[in-house]
């Protein structure tokens, strides 16, 4: 069975299942660092994230009468990709919501997968975006208290001013900000395996990354840390280049990475920079028909019958 997606094609000759287990393969690395620098907090977190994830798709489907589709493991993927893009200090609650959000509302009720306009790990966490402080001040540890990590990000440091870690840390690994920002070079080493399994097309990713390094140099900001902080390779490898959210042309697909790279310096430099890279994504994935109506070629219809 090849995947084709309801309104685009996203990869010919492999089924969806043998897809979503390459992206768990190249989610592992990143993970596997975060299990050792925050352990059960982690694992909570995953376990729970992705729980929801399946639940809820379970439910929806069979409420809507549709075929279950849990085999398929895009639920499992979304489900890496909430906890992944959450906090480091988040708690369980947070995540619950964010999966059945993403997977509920943004995922099965926007028509499953190949219809849902955004991607569904960011819809899920920014909806979160408003009222975590509740999650963080009055929630409950339903596991009982767990130890997180409550220093600074990097991105904070940033902003502040402070004294930054080395490009060396916060290139193999430092902790702080979102579960998937702990290491750039393990997202690194997961993006090549997408590429080499040609699960993702390296122009995107790159355009996004080129475009913040440059834009932020342009704006007298080091650019090595503008990249290395607040999840942009997070995005970059693994949201933004979502088969399903994101423009099938070439072209469109460069025009989609430029411009979610201006909106995360807009977003980072001149507003307040709590889930930039998300919102720049979301706001893309919006425009994703606008750009594909732009940036394809269309061909001229020959007459069949001479005058």
């Amino acid at each position: 069975m090849s995947i084709f997606s309801p309104r685009k094609r996203l990869k010919a000759n492999i089924t969806i299942k043998d897809s979503m287990l390459d992206v768990i393969i190249a989610l592992l690395p990143v993970s596997l660092v975060s299990l050792y620098f925050y352990g059960i907090n982690f694992l909570i977190v995953m376990g729970v994230s992705v729980a929801a994830a399946v639940i809820t798709e379970s439910v929806i489907r069979k409420i809507l009468g549709k075929e279950n589709k849990i085999s398929d493991l895009s639920a499992v993927v979304t489900g890496m990709l909430i906890a992944l893009v959450l906090p480091s200090s988040v708690t369980a609650w947070r995540a619950i919501i964010a999966a059945v959000i993403g997977v509920g509302l943004a995922k099965e009720l926007m028509g499953g997968l190949g219809w849902n306009r955004f991607n569904p790990a960011l819809f899920g966490y920014v909806a979160t975006i408003g009222f975590g402080w509740i999650f963080r001040v009055n929630e409950p540890h339903i596991f009982g208290e767990v130890d997180v990590a409550t220093q600074a990000t990097p991105l904070t440091m940033l902003h502040q001013g402070v004294e930054m870690p080395s490009y060396g840390s916060l290139l193999a690994a430092f902790p702080g900000g979102s579960f998937g920002e702990v290491s750039a070079l393990a997202l690194i080493l997961g993006g090549i395996y997408l590429l080499y399994q040609r699960q993702i097309e390296w122009r995107l990713p790159v355009s996004i990354i080129a475009t913040v390094f440059f834009l932020s140099m342009f704006l007298n900001q080091d650019p090595f840390y503008s990249v290395l902080t607040g999840g942009v390779l997070l995005g970059a490898i693994f949201m933004a280049t979502d088969w399903v959210t994101c423009p099938d042309n070439l072209r469109g697909k460069i025009v989609y990475g430029i411009s979610i790279g201006v909106l995360i310096c807009i977003f980072r430099f001149f507003l307040p920079s709590t889930g930039g890279v998300a919102f720049s994504i979301l706001i893309m994935n919006a425009l994703v028909p606008v750009i594909e109506s732009l940036t394809v070629k269309r061909r001229p219809i020959a007459n069949s019958q001479k005058m």
